[in-house]
């Protein structure tokens, strides 16, 4: 079974190759859902509890939160965003208890652009 949930951060970022707007610092609340998979528990008939899965996310975007995205990501396009995340979010699943794998992260970039990973 799948289960998500979804937050938000803020953060700032420069993209210089770019050839339009998007060249110049500027900022962004990007939404991102994030989606796991897993077994649903004979104890609990529940894949997973919300709460921790998305305590565990907002744990992974602190690491974006209110900051420079170039300091953290040597390009940060929203797929390298998305791409980062995922790295980061397999990593702290896979030291949790939860019992879940990623399944995707969709990033949205504003209200109507999103780049998704599975």
């Amino acid at each position: 079974m799948k289960l998500g949930v979804v937050t938000d951060f803020s953060a700032a970022h420069s993209l210089p190759r770019h050839p339009g707007k998007c060249r110049g610092l500027h900022g962004h609340t990007y939404k991102v859902e994030v989606v796991v998979e897993g077994e649903k528990k004979a104890d609990t008939e529940c894949v997973a509890d919300f709460s921790e899965v998305r305590a565990l996310v907002e744990e992974v975007l602190e690491l974006v939160d209110h900051t420079l995205l170039n300091e953290i990501i040597s390009y940060p396009t929203s797929e390298n965003i998305a791409l980062f995340l995922k790295q980061k979010l397999v990593t702290a699943l896979n030291d949790s208890n939860l019992g879940v794998m990623l399944y995707s992260i969709t990033l949205w970039e504003g209200k109507d652009k999103w780049v998704m990973v599975d």
